[in-house]
């Protein structure tokens, strides 16, 4: 019997995935044990320095991130209050399976939660968005209609961008 590929699966896998590229960047790296954290899931650490990373993995091109928060089409509105939720030390961590083969590395960006949310709100000409998207063209009917939704280079999980983060502490 084949088992279908859940939610949970999906965060176990980014979670080791984003865990295992931290420590091959030689990077002390602390796993929560037991109930998570409502903030963040790693906590990777050099020297004096440290980041609470907050792990986010998707099989489907695309993170949703504020739909609980979301309360008349406000989209604005939820991006801030799902702002003020992360303090100054997380880092995410996006983890994409979506067409990556079991032989490939899937993959990984990082951004500060200032950075997100500030790509959600430019999301769909700037109306804003719950979700945020490794890269999606609107159709034409959507508000978005003609734009292509896309994170940024700079977000790629390397060596430059982690030292970027950690600079910024």
């Amino acid at each position: 019997m084949k088992k279908k590929t859940t939610s949970w699966h999906v965060a176990v896998a980014a979670e080791a995935l984003a865990a295992a590229q931290f420590a091959r960047c030689r990077f002390d790296v602390s796993i929560q044990y037991g109930a998570n954290q409502p903030e963040y899931d790693l906590i990777v650490a050099r020297d004096d320095q440290m980041l609470k990373v907050s792990v986010k993995g998707s099989r489907d091109g695309s993170w949703g991130l504020t739909q609980s928060l979301l309360k008349e089409a406000n989209y604005h509105g939820a991006i801030d209050t799902w702002l003020e939720r992360h303090g100054s030390l997380t880092v995410f961590c996006f983890v994409q399976f979506d067409g990556v083969d079991l032989l490939e590395m899937p993959r990984l960006y990082l951004a500060r939660p200032g950075e997100v949310a500030e790509r959600l709100r430019a999301t769909a000409k700037g109306r804003g968005d719950s979700i945020l998207y490794e890269e999606h063209s609107w159709g034409p009917r959507a508000v978005g209609a003609g734009t292509v939704e896309r994170i940024p280079a700079e977000w790629r999980f390397t060596m430059a961008r982690i030292e970027e983060l950690f600079a910024e502490e």
